[in-house]
């Protein structure tokens, strides 16, 4: 229970400071933080739990790294569900915060920092490069999560490694999808955006999980003696 609390509080953070800074911040009047604050924001939320909390959990806090970590034989079986519950319900439950915080000045939330693809990509993307998109940008977050995070890397900066691979990634793809690599962080802004968010749903949970899962399969061969 203490581990999907951690898990639960985890990713709460996360959808709150990243998707709260793209729906409070991004475009403020004058002052807005932009995309680039924006892609800050989702690495500083994994950077900081990484570090309060993973000592409890692992602070996976998304339904793809626990896929790419049980594929990669780092994650037991029996955990993986109830983990996957606890990230979407955190999720779920900042953005229904977010949701009171952002209406309180009588605003629409619009898309909520939801994920889509064609109408609703920020720069007009089609379903194919959404789908590459997602599917290469977790491959590559679970490659440096298992490799910061294996026995024979330097101690103590798996965290930083994982926040600033999550910024990168924002800072590459947001333009694309409005970047999910995360089926928690997609599920909870869709559920409040309502309408063609939820029917394109499906994607932001299939791609990265296929991602999440190639680069756990692809990671074994680092982990083989030569």
């Amino acid at each position: 229970m203490k581990k999907l609390l951690a898990e639960f509080i985890g990713t709460f953070w996360l959808v709150l400071g990243g998707c709260g800074s793209a729906v409070l911040a991004a475009a403020f009047p004058e002052v807005g933080i932009g995309l680039a604050g924006v892609s800050l924001a989702f690495g500083l939320t994994v950077l900081t739990i990484a570090y309060s909390l993973g000592h409890i959990s692992g602070a996976h806090l998304n339904p793809a790294v626990s896929v790419g970590l049980w594929m990669g034989g780092r994650f037991n079986s029996k955990d993986l569900l109830p983990y996957i519950v606890a990230q979407v319900l955190g999720g779920i439950t900042a953005a229904g915060v977010l949701y009171l915080i952002a209406t309180g000045n009588g605003s629409e939330i619009g898309g909520f920092a939801a994920n889509g693809y064609g109408e609703l990509s920020p720069g007009g993307y089609n379903l194919t490069s959404a789908f590459v998109t997602e599917v290469v940008m977790t491959f590559m977050f679970l490659i440096i999560i298992l490799g910061a995070t294996d026995a024979r890397a330097p101690k103590g900066f798996a965290g930083i490694a994982i926040g600033l691979a999550l910024t990168l990634i924002h800072l590459i793809s947001i333009p694309v999808t409005n970047t999910s690599v995360n089926p928690a962080r997609s599920t909870s802004q869709a559920l409040f955006a309502g309408g063609e968010y939820t029917g394109q749903l499906w994607l932001f949970w299939v791609a990265p999980i296929i991602g999440a899962a190639l680069a756990g399969i692809v990671y074994k061969i680092f982990e083989k003696e030569d």
